[in-house]
């Protein structure tokens, strides 16, 4: 090759090498990550209140909504419960941190479950979830519904997502027939969290503490364990879902059902029974954010004066078919 080429070409390559000074290749983990679509960060749960306690922002869970309500078939199940699973209680009860307090009153309460009987149930419709704070506005909105007292003290519970609570059986009663139906009697209620096969939860017959937004029997009864310190939105719990596709029937909030409450149902078989006949207090079901394990199950019973409000209570609708 000629003298002045090989000049040509030394003086390209120094100006080519000049140019790449201060040029490195990015670091492999240096790109940008991807951003979350505006709706689905939208549906991240966010920090504080009764939210979730623990949720990593960069993972999204997607799940069916379902249906707004479930049909539920005719057809006997056994309602209550037998000696031997009162006796289940009592020790899923003493399991809890402050089992010492399962005693006397503690135990007692659990006997309002006997005495088991076969109830046959016609065709009935209920809510897929709890009655949402967003739903039950549009009640309000109507003027039909009383605004619930969440200026009092709580406003972290005022999410359109996470159910109505402060409501008392009245209000739960007036907007159930406003949208159409009514309260599920209490035979209803149990027939749908336990199944024709009375499994012992809605899931079924074991115990899982991250199926339910469930609570504790202690000194603080909030527990944050299944991802929730105080209220969940309806329907977050998937893996609790009912087999006919029925959500948050344990935990979250017990629920106002339509029957006066008595301490012990009648030992005879029933078609479609709707209760005492009168009362002074209504029944509640399904345990709440502030329940441990044994009033979770499907056959736990609670019950208020129907005047009550609590912060931990809500309500589900259910229609004839």
């Amino acid at each position: 090759m000629r003298p002045a080429a090989l000049l040509t070409l030394a003086t390209l390559a120094s100006l080519f090498a000049v140019s790449m000074v201060g040029v490195a290749a990015p670091p492999p983990y240096a790109r940008r990550a991807p951003r979350l679509r505006a709706a689905a960060e939208a549906a991240l749960p966010a920090s504080g209140g009764g939210q979730r306690a623990r949720s990593p922002a960069s993972v999204v869970a997607l799940r069916t909504p379902g249906p707004a309500a479930v049909l539920v078939r005719a057809g006997s199940f056994t309602m209550g419960s037998s000696e031997v699973e009162i006796a289940h209680a009592v020790t899923l009860c003493k399991l809890e941190p402050a089992g010492e307090l399962c005693v006397d009153e503690t135990e007692t309460s659990f006997a309002n479950e006997l005495v088991a009987h076969e109830v046959y149930l016609s065709d009935f419709w209920i809510d897929r979830t709890e009655v949402t704070v967003a739903s039950y506005r549009r009640c309000v909105s109507a003027g039909v519904c009383t605004e619930p007292p969440y200026a009092s003290g709580g406003q972290r519970f005022d999410r359109p997502d996470y159910p109505v609570v402060l409501v008392s059986w009245s209000d739960a009663q007036r907007y159930c027939a406003w949208a159409g139906g009514r309260l599920p009697t209490e035979a209803e209620w149990e027939r749908a969290a336990r199944g024709v096969a009375g499994r012992r939860y809605p899931w079924g017959n074991v115990y899982n503490p991250f199926h339910a937004n469930h609570g504790r029997l202690s000194f603080d009864e909030r527990d944050d364990s299944d991802g929730y310190l105080e209220l969940a939105p309806v329907g977050a719990l998937v893996a609790g879902r009912t087999p006919d596709g029925i959500d948050d029937l344990a935990g979250n909030v017990e629920e106002w059902v339509a029957d006066y409450y008595h301490p012990e149902y009648p030992s005879s078989s029933a078609k479609d029974p709707r209760g005492p006949d009168t009362g002074e207090e209504r029944v509640l079901r399904g345990g709440s954010y502030m329940q441990g394990r044994p009033w979770m199950r499907g056959a736990a019973r609670g019950h208020d004066v129907p005047t009550s409000r609590r912060a931990w209570r809500g309500f589900r609708c259910a229609r004839d078919a």
